[in-house]
C-alpha cells in the first residue's frame, strides 16, 4: 500500500523537510501545523487567534486527504505557557464542538511569535 503524500491546494508547501500531512490506506497522519496562512504569514497574537487559523490549517490538510474533523481520533496541541491553556481550551472547544477526540496536551519552545501547533490522526472509514 502506497503513501500519499498532502499539499492542500493553494499552499505554500513547508521550508521544512516535511509534508502536510501523509496518507497510507484508511490512516492520515496530519503533520503539525502552526499558525501561518496560505501566502506563509503569521495569523494572531494571542493564543485564541492562532489556534483558529492553526486548526483551519489542520481542517485544510485533513479535506485534502479525504477526511473531516469527524474522523480525528487523536489531536496531540502543543502551547509554548501553561498561562495560555485556558484561552487554548476556549478557542479549542469554539471551533471542534462538544463530540471531541482524544488529546494531548505539551508545553514546548516554539520559534518566535509562534504559541501553538496541533498534529492528528485520523482514520477514514
Amino acid at each position: 500500500m502506497a503513501r500519499t503524500f498532502i499539499h492542500p491546494e493553494g499552499t505554500v508547501k513547508p521550508t521544512v523537510p516535511l509534508s502536510h500531512g501523509v496518507r497510507k490506506g484508511n490512516i492520515l497522519q496530519v503533520a503539525g501545523q502552526v499558525a501561518f496562512d496560505e501566502q506563509n504569514e503569521l495569523v494572531g497574537t494571542t493564543v485564541a487567534e492562532q489556534t483558529r487559523q492553526v486548526l483551519a490549517n489542520v481542517k485544510r490538510v485533513l479535506e485534502a486527504g479525504g477526511a473531516s474533523f469527524d474522523d480525528v481520533v487523536m489531536f496531540r496541541a502543543y502551547l509554548t505557557d501553561v498561562a495560555h491553556f485556558a484561552e487554548f481550551n476556549a478557542a479549542y472547544a469554539e471551533v471542534l464542538g462538544s463530540d471531541l477526540p482524544a488529546r494531548t496536551t505539551v508545553y514546548v519552545g516554539l520559534p518566535p511569535g509562534l504559541l501553538v501547533e496541533i498534529d492528528a490522526l485520523a482514520v477514514v472509514d
